[in-house]
């Protein structure tokens, strides 16, 4: 069993003992404390949450247990029921609500599930946000609300549509350019919530037809539900048979996208990112922001039209709080996760589904050949689960210390710059390991780079 309080939110496996899992008097109390936290910022007792949650079987349960915490603290709450991530965002904004709860643990496995929280944009909390709401947990200063003053519940289902409607209205998504171009799309929705918006998404798209794998949005995972190449052979299969132009694979909650080439190939999550940025700056040249983690691909895309490049540490609101402060015109995660300010500062794979598309219908050319177009670095991903008590800031030290004659970033963990390529050494947010991230202008450069540090870390 496993339970992970961060300044992001609470993520754990469903069922065991309260503290040593996501327990529902673990949901009770984190929720309590966000709605807590929601209603001193604003100064007052009145005020709305809206909820969303992805396809897993626990997401009912968490979700009403959710809904009555906030009920209890005289918090109004607009529920989406099966929502992305990204529509619940723009929902925030859009009904001028408080906060959000996104009820979804992403990438993880079905046993799963977390509460991702929002603060009143529509975006992730800052650290020291999310410290302050882990102080009310701590404390239990917490009060909740007398008979008649508690909250309401609404349903609305509607956001799902405003969501694709407003992407529509992106200056930059041809909807004409794409029917022109008569495209045939497989999507797998990993039986989540992608089989319930991305079908409206492609037909307003206009693309000629489309075909959706693991579309039944029951949180019975047909696979590994994290968008890497090793859980996708079912779609890139799929392709080879089918001759299909483009293929899109999300995670759960969708706000990370992958790609699939016509030939079955992927596109890489990495270059996803890399693809639409190429698009958006031929259009308007501007900054461009991802994470220490993700490809030097989109640096080199970036200044080869006059623009600069900046990372950031790893995490949505790392790269969101970079992107403003840059006036950065597109940025993300190199974990297929696109941020387009236009449209609201949040990874969606909706917008960058849509974008992508039309750049693909304009170019006129093979899903393949783009691919083949850009700087071609290889990166090797790989980690190491951490035993109880383990010394994260030791390790680090130590594989600094090794590494003492490199260029060395310290903002998240460390990152090591090699004349070749260079590999990012963080504990991870969401899991109990440690993430080893390398690239390399081959597989071999970045393997060795990773497998490097893993030995170093295991003779320590």
């Amino acid at each position: 069993m496993t339970l992970i309080k961060s300044i992001s939110g609470i993520r754990g496996t469903i069922g065991g003992k309260p503290g040593e899992s996501l327990s529902p008097v673990d949901i009770v109390k984190f929720t309590a404390a966000f709605g807590t936290w929601i209603q001193r910022r604003q100064n007052s007792k009145k005020t709305r949450i809206v909820i969303g949650r992805d396809g897993r079987t626990s997401g009912k349960m968490v979700s009403d247990l959710v809904t009555s915490a906030l009920q209890g603290l005289g918090i109004d709450v607009t529920d989406l029921e099966l929502a992305s991530t990204p529509t619940v965002e723009v929902a925030v904004t859009g009904l001028k609500a408080g906060g959000g709860i996104i009820i979804t643990a992403s990438h993880n496995p079905a046993n799963w599930n977390a509460l991702k929280l929002l603060n009143g944009n529509g975006e992730f909390l800052s650290a020291s946000d999310g410290n302050e709401i882990l102080q009310i947990v701590l404390s239990g200063e917490y009060s909740f609300a007398e008979h008649n003053n508690l909250g309401t519940v609404i349903t609305d289902k509607s956001w799902g549509e405003k969501h694709i409607d407003r992407i529509l209205k992106l200056r930059l998504v041809d909807k004409e350019a794409i029917k022109l171009a008569s495209l045939t799309v497989a999507v797998d929705c990993i039986n989540s919530v992608g089989g319930i918006i991305l079908p409206e998404l492609l037909e307003k798209l206009g693309v000629k037809r489309s075909v959706f794998l693991n579309s039944v949005p029951d949180g019975n995972f047909a696979h590994n539900p994290e968008p890497l190449p090793e859980n996708l052979e079912e779609i890139s299969e799929y392709m080879q048979k089918e001759k299909t132009d483009v293929g899109f694979v999300v995670d759960p909650d969708v706000d990370r996208l992958a790609i699939i080439c016509e030939d079955g190939s992927m596109f890489g999550e990495e270059y996803t990112l890399v693809a639409v940025a190429d698009y958006v700056l031929q259009d308007t040249v501007g900054a461009t922001v991802s994470n220490m983690s993700s490809s030097r691909a989109l640096k080199d895309v970036t200044e080869s039209y006059g623009g600069h490049y900046f990372s950031s540490a790893v995490g949505e609101v790392n790269v969101v709080e970079e992107m403003k402060k840059r006036d950065a015109v597109i940025g993300g995660e190199g974990n297929g996760g696109i941020i387009y300010p236009e449209l609201h500062y949040g990874r969606d794979a909706l917008a960058g589904i849509a974008l992508f598309l039309t750049f693909l219908a304009k170019r006129k050319i093979k899903c393949s050949r783009l691919r083949a177009s850009y700087p071609s670095y290889v990166i090797a991903k790989k980690k190491l689960m951490l035993e109880p008590g383990t010394d994260i800031d030791k390790i680090l030290e130590f594989v600094k210390t090794y590494f003492s004659d490199c260029e060395i970033d310290e903002r998240d963990g460390i990152r090591i710059e090699h004349e070749t390529g260079w590999v990012h050494i963080r504990k991870s947010n969401t899991e109990p390991i440690i993430r080893i991230y390398a690239e390399g202008m081959s597989s071999v450069d970045a393997e060795s780079l990773a497998d490097d540090v893993i030995r170093i870390i295991k003779e320590l």
